[in-house]
């Protein structure tokens, strides 16, 4: 499985982002997916994700909940992050990653992953 993220960028905070990943050489129907963020300095975190047959809400982390949110388009096979009210330390770069079986939290747990996205937050 191939993974290409998009949609990063420079913005101010309080504004909002939606981050696209579209997956080729496979359905993101058949795994869990999942964003990951690092920022300078720090580990690759969990950022939200949903299981293979996962169609709405998710698991967020704490630190993000109720301000992003992840969806699918099963169509075009894309999954994308809304993030809105962003802080400016929600600023790294921005990762999908896929793996077969239920939603893992662990970084480390996940074998296919994108390139990344840069989102940095202004003050």
């Amino acid at each position: 499985v191939q993974l290409v993220e998009s949609g990063g960028g420079l913005v101010q905070a309080g504004g909002s982002l939606r981050l696209s990943c579209g997956a080729s050489g496979g359905q993101f129907t058949n795994y869990a997916t999942a964003w990951f963020r690092q920022a300078p300095g720090k580990e690759r975190e969990f950022v939200a994700g949903g299981g293979p047959n996962w169609n709405h809400g998710g698991t967020y982390a704490d630190s993000v909940l109720g301000r992003f949110t992840i969806s699918r388009d099963s169509f075009v096979n894309t999954v994308y992050l809304q993030m809105n009210s962003l802080k400016p330390e929600d600023t790294a770069i921005y990762y999908c990653a896929v793996i077969l079986g239920p939603l893992r939290l662990e970084a480390g747990a996940y074998g296919y992953w994108g390139q990344g996205t840069q989102v940095t937050v202004s003050s």
